[in-house]
Order: C-alpha cells, then sequence, then structure tokens
C-alpha cells in the first residue's frame, strides 16, 4: 500500500512539474520573424488540429528539421492556430484562436525531452495540459522522428 501511495505522489509530483514549467514558459520574442511554414487548412472539426495554422522554426532548429533531427538542446517550434471561416465557400483564416510552443528540454523526461506549453491566442498561458494534450499525441505519432509531427517536407 505504502508503494502504491508513494507511486502516486511520484506521479503527481511529475505531472505538476511539468505543468508549472510550461507556465513559467512565455512566447519566444520575435518568432515570427522566424521561417514560416505555408499555411495549412484542417477542416474536420472532430480533429484536434482543426482550423488554419501556421509552424514558425528557429534558424539553430531548422538544419535539424530539414535532417528529420536529432535536435539539438533548445530547439523551438511555435504554431499558430487560427479559426475557420467561410468566404465564398472557401475556408479563409479567422481569428487567432490558440498558439502552442514546443521546446527541446532534456531535464523533460517524462515527455521525450520536450517542454510544451499552450497559450490563448493574445499569447497568454492557456489551460493546454502538456502531457494529456501534447506529448501523448507526439508520443503515438512521432517517436520515431523525435517526437515532430510535421515534417520539412511539409513545411513549405
Amino acid at each position: 500500500m505504502k508503494r502504491i501511495a508513494c507511486m502516486m505522489a511520484l506521479a503527481v509530483a511529475i505531472a505538476s512539474s511539468v505543468a508549472l514549467a510550461a507556465e513559467k514558459l512565455s512566447l519566444p520574442k520575435g518568432y515570427q520573424k522566424w521561417a514560416k511554414s505555408g499555411e495549412k487548412v484542417v477542416t474536420d472539426k472532430n480533429s484536434l488540429f482543426y482550423g488554419i495554422h501556421y509552424i514558425y522554426v528557429d534558424a539553430r532548429t531548422m538544419k535539424a528539421y530539414q535532417a528529420g533531427g536529432p535536435y539539438p538542446e533548445g530547439s523551438r517550434f511555435v504554431v499558430e492556430y487560427f479559426n475557420i471561416r467561410e468566404e465564398g465557400g472557401k475556408p479563409v483564416k479567422g481569428k487567432k484562436n490558440m498558439i502552442v510552443l514546443m521546446k527541446k528540454d532534456k531535464k523533460q523526461q517524462e515527455t521525450g525531452g520536450w517542454l510544451y506549453a499552450g497559450f490563448n491566442g493574445d499569447g497568454t498561458p492557456s489551460a493546454v495540459d502538456p502531457v494529456k494534450n501534447c506529448y501523448e499525441c507526439h508520443l503515438k505519432e512521432a517517436k520515431d522522428r523525435g517526437f515532430i509531427i510535421s515534417r520539412y517536407a511539409q513545411f513549405r
């Protein structure tokens, strides 16, 4: 029984440390001047990625991204998500609704060595759970690619 209680306490401590680390993060200044992907439109309303989004990659990370990894410590990706609105029967970019940051941080072993953080459209921290909403999907979709879901070929 003590062992189970200790394991549960450890799991809570790990989850709390990931959440606290994400709360302390802020969006990198000037990220919108980084290399920017083309527009990606996801019209499936059941998809976590529903909307129009753009990926920003800092210069230090770009070489590793082009090569498909591995990613050096401090590598950063920022993704901006926008609502979709219809204009002339076509999906067009609406209001920015979410921004996510993924930063390589070897201290974050419980999330594959990456720190995840979510922000509202105005850049304030959001209630995104970095483990459930980010890491679990990256683990499922891209464990063999350094946890990066997108590929450079899709970037352009």
